[in-house]
Formats: structure tokens, sequence, C-alpha cells
């Protein structure tokens, strides 16, 4: 799925969704306090695998994009047994939102503990026609019924969603992959230093482990 600036900055129905989810609420007037500085534990990166594998492999992938969500539940698994589990690389999940709800989305899965985040992750992926798309569907409480079923309470849900420092270093990671790996798709992989972008099979996926020297 192609994604601009514009695309997540827009105001789309994704957009729109946010500002329904947040109506009501008190907004952070002129005199509110500075939001924290960003807990560097939320954008460190998530990952498994050994931390000694020959080969990094970087999936830069959006909770709304749906061909991340078919990588994920057709060829990952198979990913996960063949090259993970075994050594042969580690794989380091990216976020790359498409939208203003995979950018909240990605906020609250980086707010979980390390062991929830791709749990969590996979379940959004494997979820998305519910919570994302469904017409009718308020994509932000369903989200935070989600969130609630990994441990996250309403009342820390609502202090990651309106963390304003979490958001923009969310996008300025984005920015930054943008311009060193010239992302602009998603799922990316970043196969040691090499990109490739957009779905593939296992065999595929495998063969650019080999070529990578993994």
């Amino acid at each position: 799925m192609s994604l601009t600036r514009r695309t997540l900055l827009s105001a789309g129905a994704p957009t729109l969704l946010l500002a329904g989810f947040m109506a009501g609420r008190p907004a952070r007037g002129a005199d509110a306090p500075p939001a924290p500085a960003v807990d560097p534990r939320l954008i460190s990166d998530r990952a498994l695998g050994s931390p000694t594998a020959k080969l990094v492999v970087q999936e830069w992938f959006s909770l709304t994009c749906t061909h991340c969500a078919r990588f994920s539940q057709t060829v990952f698994p198979e990913v996960k047994a063949k090259l993970i589990d075994t050594g042969r690389i580690r794989y380091v999940f990216q976020d790359f939102p498409l939208d203003q709800v995979a950018l909240t989305a990605s906020m609250v899965a980086r707010a979980l503990p390390d062991e929830r985040y791709v749990p969590f992750v996979e379940s959004l992926l494997a979820s998305q026609d519910h919570w994302a798309f469904a017409q009718g569907v308020d994509s932000m409480a369903e989200l935070a019924k989600m969130a609630a079923l990994a441990g996250l309470s309403q009342d820390a849900f609502h202090r990651v969603t309106d963390d304003q420092a979490l958001r923009q270093a969310l996008i300025d990671k984005q920015d930054g992959a943008q311009k060193k790996y010239g992302i602009d798709s998603t799922p990316s992989f970043i196969f040691g230093g090499t990109l490739f972008s957009g779905e593939m099979d296992y065999d595929t996926f495998a063969k650019k482990v080999s070529d990578a020297g993994g």
C-alpha cells in the first residue's frame, strides 16, 4: 500500500474516526503542561530472534495495510519457524503508519511491555476487517477494547493516545526511514541494507535472506 505524507496527515476517514473518539474529552489548553519526553523504551526496537543472528531483517508495516495483514497471516508463520526460531535472522518490526488510525494503533502497541507487542500487533493485523474497516465501527473504541485485553487500562489507553511526544517520535522515525531507505509503501523489508517493497511468498523471502548472507 502506497504512502505519502499527505495520506498520514489528511483529514480523511481515519482522521475523522479519531476525531470522533476524542470528541467531548478535555482539550489541551494553551496553559497545559508540555508533553513529557518520550520514554526511550517506547521507540526502541521490537524484535524476534537471536541478537547474534548473522542477518537482521526489518519489516516496515502499517497496522491498517491489508497487504501487511496478509503477509502476517500467510507468510510470517513460516518465516518465524524456519528463519527466526532457527537463529538465521533477527526480525525487527518497524512502524510505518499509513493514516491516523494506524499511527494511534502503533502508539498503543509501543506502550505495551515488550513481550506483548508482537501478539498484539498480530492480533490487530488478523482482525483489521473488524476494528479498522467495518462499516459503522468506531475504530478507536475497538482499539481500546483490544488494548484492554492486552492489559492496558482505559486510563492508560487515554494517556498513550494523548501522548503527543510519542506520536511525533513515531512520525519522525517514519520520516527518517523514508529519507534513509526510500521507503514509500508497505510492507517494505530491509535485508541487511537492501530494500524490497511489496508482498512476497516464503520462498522469495528465504532467497532474499540467503542472498543477503543470512
